[in-house]
């Protein structure tokens, strides 16, 4: 796809592209305009039950299947996204409303998801054990653990898709991925790119539907062996739990409500300016957005100021004209979210420093808006914004900074800026978080793990540790007959 125009939407199983005919459908919707891109058909039970039994099948292929090969492949794969990246870009611009240039950039980490399973399949090693008695073989094999439910979000439609099914295939794993009902072309180009690549039918499949009709089809499936799942605090406890009845083992990375400390040895205007296009990045509908914002009380008016400037600059339109630096929110639940919580941390007497309102235009746009004042009594304080929303609070000292980034029961990403390394090495030890970073804004790369603690999750995606994820380890002990 070289243009805006919308494609067709299917269900994919078994290698075969399953039109609507006579299933529920839904509205796929344009977040910029609100009007109707396409039709998405849903996955019925039966349907469902045909991805888990063609996941099951390709997965008896697939894990005989050389690591060469395998990696060859999903090679291919990162290859033909590259090759039509505009294309999948605009499909994430139409979707999501994210700015088509910042959409080229989420294009290039997915193909690179393809490219780092494609390096690390052939790197899983086993273990060879000193045996106690001689001429006994004592080893510690990886095995892929079997075929994977994976679910994603809307929030990063190329990335977490690409990171799950990447992982699971490398691996030598099956796979059946529900993807966001709000994003489903961008999902659906990754799988086309699968098929063009070569991957045998069954291997992988995606489907659509209702969430959690789907999601209990296929966690109730004997077959599917592990789950995968990107989403919700809610929603990932009741899949976990889910998974517990069958066994099934599970990485689940849900939300998050980054703290930033700020403290008074940076360049305060840098660290604003930095923090206003970190936190505004895809209207602020990030799991790691940076969003509450604690400064060092003697700059904390300087830093709110230069932060609220910065937000109030950013350009917000049309996510296909180059000069846009944010969208729209993606859906009109996410819009009026942000709007109550704003309201009520005025009625909780907040200030708002900037931003504050809806834009007056179709489609779901929100003004960058920062907030200062922001007390606990705020819900905003404790509930995940998702959208184009920012809080800054001040702290005394380091102790009080750690016990305010640690007060919640979340623990997905956090920021540190300082110059003195000693207490960015202290606040990365007493964090409670799945990453710190420390002087910049960048969370995670395809080659290193990306997880929470507390309620943001279990387990790892991406690097070595998010691929080991996908394998199991067999012991065999071998004597001499």
């Amino acid at each position: 796809m070289t243009n805006t125009a919308y494609p067709d939407l299917h269900l994919w199983i078994g290698g075969r592209w399953i039109e609507a005919g006579g299933r529920t459908s839904e509205p796929v919707i344009d977040p910029a305009t609100g009007a109707t891109l396409g039709l998405l058909p849903h996955a019925g039970a039966d349907d469902v039950d045909a991805a888990v039994a063609a996941a099951a099948e390709g997965f008896r292929l697939w894990r005989r299947t050389s690591v060469v090969e395998r990696s060859a492949l999903l090679r291919r794969t990162a290859d033909l996204m590259r090759a039509d990246a505009g294309g999948l870009a605009a499909l994430i611009a139409l979707e999501l409303g994210k700015p088509v240039v910042e959409a080229v950039r989420e294009v290039e980490t997915a193909a690179g998801m393809f490219d780092w399973a494609a390096e690390e399949c052939r790197r899983s090693y086993g273990r060879i054990i000193p045996p106690r008695t001689p001429g006994h073989r004592l080893m510690a094999l990886r095995e892929p653990v079997g075929p994977v439910a994976a679910f994603s979000g809307w929030n990063a439609p190329a990335i977490t898709p690409a990171r799950k099914i990447a992982g699971a295939l490398g691996a030598g794993c099956s796979i059946v991925i529900k993807p966001s009902e709000g994003t489903p072309a961008s999902a659906l180009f990754i799988a086309r790119a699968l098929a063009e690549a070569g991957l045998p039918a069954g291997v992988a499949n995606m489907l659509f539907g209702n969430p959690g009709a789907v999601a209990e089809r296929l966690m109730e499936a004997e077959a599917i062996r592990m789950v995968s799942f990107t989403g919700s605090i809610p929603v990932g406890k009741h899949l976990a739990a889910l998974a517990t009845r069958t066994m099934k083992r599970g990485v689940f990375e849900l939300g998050g409500h980054a703290p930033v400390l700020v403290f008074p040895d940076v360049d305060i205007e840098a660290v604003a300016r930095g923090a206003a296009a970190a936190k505004f990045r895809s209207s602020g509908q990030i799991c790691t957005s940076p969003t509450r914002f604690y400064v060092h009380r003697s700059i904390h008016d300087r830093f709110a100021a230069a932060f609220a400037e910065a937000a109030t600059a950013i350009r917000v339109g049309d996510p296909f004209d180059g000069a846009t630096q944010m969208g729209p929110v993606q859906n009109a639940r996410r819009l009026a979210a942000v709007e109550a919580l704003v309201e009520d941390a005025r009625r909780n007497g907040a200030t708002v420093a900037a931003g504050g309102t809806r834009i007056d235009r179709p489609g779901f746009f929100y003004r960058p808006t920062v907030l200062t004042g922001v007390t606990d009594a705020c819900r905003a304080a404790s509930e995940e914004p998702f959208g184009p929303l920012a809080l800054v609070a001040s702290f005394r000292d380091a102790d009080e900074a750690v016990a305010l980034a640690n007060r919640l029961s979340l623990g997905l990403a956090s920021y540190v800026f300082t110059r003195d390394l000693a207490l960015a090495d202290r606040l990365s030890a007493e964090i409670e978080c799945g990453n710190v970073v420390v002087n910049h804004w960048v969370v995670s790369h395809p080659e290193t793990p990306f997880g929470g603690v507390k309620d943001s999750g279990i387990g790892l995606e991406g690097g070595t540790e998010g691929f080991q994820a996908f394998e199991q380890v067999k012991f065999v002990s071998q004597a001499p007959f």
